[in-house]
């Protein structure tokens, strides 16, 4: 597309921002990389590469070296490196809506000497981002180039209207470019700006809550650390996350109660809604066979496990039971995911494609951000258990209630037999009382009366026993205070 006298190379203020937003983040990159980074659906990186030189111009980025790599042919090229000035610096805060002051530097000194390790982190952001690529019409020219022949079977030259060119399937990615920042301080102690001793500087730092993933803190490895000083690394995030600091005081009065101090990361990146520290990504650059990439990354994960074993804690899971279980203690414990560049930009990084240190396979990020044996995961099984016990003591209480209702049924069953056979107690034939006195009770009666005679009680023995003429009678009525007999 022709330029204009103040943008002769022709590139658009889209364009352009693209250019300073990738250059904020990234701070150093090709034409090629920002393509990646920002427009991959683009046919080349010329769009790009205008932008960069229009921007050139205006005194925003400047090439100040140049970086090989190897093209789509395998062949070694070498393309310029752009990275921002000063003021370029300032533009690219506006654009991405930061705070100058925490955008960082210009990587000047990282282009000059061919940025090999921030191009490194650039690629692997790109391997993070997938842009989806955006179809691309042909962009209409001031001068018509000649019309093919209709045996070419191509349109004509001012058909702007052509069919746009097929987008190449990517994997899903994760956050917008908004959402890195590189090259970032972590102090250990000292503040941002004046970082004390041994603290960590991220190689890049993703903050993208809304996919799930509050904060990670990535690592580029090029081949070029030994696996100890890798592991090291792990061991000053983790001096970095144990630092806390007091909030400051939502109150002016000198006497509130003062906060409970909080960890200095939170202050910076907000909660993770989980237990632990962030997660430390480890992005492995280095093209080297399956055998020689194993070795380093187990070497790596044994040398760095007292940083992300965690704590084992057993009990046991009952009163009295021999059996036990427990979990594992993450709080101080760093999770390590590990992972390839070429696998990344395969299967992205939402895909299986992390190794979380302590994890037995290959998973996707959500699984290797899980852990399905801390305490968490515990007191889910204990509860299972508890449910299991309750339904246990439930159905035992059951059958023993059925086993009680069973037996009162037989008892009741062989009540009603032995009643049903038991012959009924003599009854007096004079009274219809009965015959016999209880054994459990002494009726005097049974001394005065005459002997049983088996159709009679002992009252009325001796009732008939007595004399019935009136003599008898009137006796009767003196010796015995009969008061009661009928006088006639």
């Amino acid at each position: 597309m022709g330029g204009t006298k103040r943008r002769p190379y022709g590139s658009t203020a889209k364009t352009r921002q693209m250019v300073l937003a990738a250059l904020g983040v990234v701070k150093v990159a090709t034409a090629e990389q920002i393509r990646q980074l920002m427009c991959p659906g683009t046919a080349s990186a010329q769009t790009v590469r205008n932008g960069c030189l229009d921007l050139g111009r205006d005194g925003l980025v400047e090439s100040l070296g140049s970086a090989g790599r190897t093209n789509a042919n395998g062949n070694l090229v070498s393309e310029k490196l752009w990275n921002l000035t000063g003021p370029g610096l300032e533009a690219a805060a506006a654009v991405l809506d930061r705070p100058v002051r925490e955008m960082g530097g210009t990587a000047r000194g990282a282009a000059r000497s061919g940025a090999k390790h921030a191009v490194k982190v650039t690629d692997t952001l790109a391997a993070f981002l997938q842009t989806p690529p955006e179809p691309t019409r042909p962009v209409p020219r001031r001068k018509l180039r000649p019309i093919p022949t209709a045996r070419c079977g191509a349109p004509a030259a001012n058909d702007t209207a052509a069919a746009p060119a097929a987008a190449q399937e990517r994997p899903q990615g994760l956050g917008q470019i908004g959402s890195w920042a590189t090259e970032v301080v972590l102090p250990v102690s000292g503040t941002l700006t004046t970082p004390g001793k041994n603290s960590p500087r991220a190689d890049a730092v993703l903050t993208a809550p809304e996919a799930g993933v509050p904060v990670m803190f990535v690592e580029v490895d090029n081949g070029t650390e030994n696996p100890l000083a890798l592991a090291h690394k792990a061991g000053r995030y983790r001096e970095f996350f144990r630092r806390t600091i007091k909030p400051p005081s939502p109150s002016p009065n000198p006497r509130a109660q003062t906060a409970k101090p909080v960890p200095m990361w939170e202050t910076l990146y907000g909660p993770l809604g989980r237990e632990g520290y962030p997660p430390l990504a480890i992005v492995f650059t280095k093209q080297v066979g399956p055998a020689a990439m194993n070795n380093r990354i187990n070497s790596v994960m044994r040398l760095a496990e007292q940083y992300w074993a965690g704590q084992h804690c057993e009990f046991d899971t009952s009163y009295g039971s021999d059996e036990r279980d427990g979990y594992t203690d993450y709080t101080d414990a760093v999770p390590i995911l590990v992972t390839t560049l070429d696998r990344l930009r395969e299967h992205g990084p939402l895909g299986p494609v992390w190794f979380r240190f302590g994890h037995p396979t290959l998973q996707n990020l959500a699984d290797a951000l899980d852990d399905p044996d801390d305490e968490r995961a515990f007191r889910h099984r204990q509860r299972r258990r508890d449910q299991l016990r309750k339904q246990q003591r439930e159905q035992e209480e059951e059958q023993r209630e059925r086993e009680r209702q069973e037996a009162r049924e037989r008892w009741a069953a062989q009540e009603a037999a032995a009643e049903a056979a038991r012959e009924p107690d003599p009854v007096c034939q004079e009274c219809d009382g009965p015959l016999e006195s209880s054994p459990f009770e002494y009726d005097p009666r049974e001394e005065e009366a005459p002997p049983a005679d088996g159709v009679h009680c002992a009252g009325c023995r001796i009732q008939l026993a007595e004399p019935t003429g009136r003599f008898g009678r009137v006796l009767r009525r003196l010796v015995n205070g009969d008061q009661h007999y009928p006088r006639r």
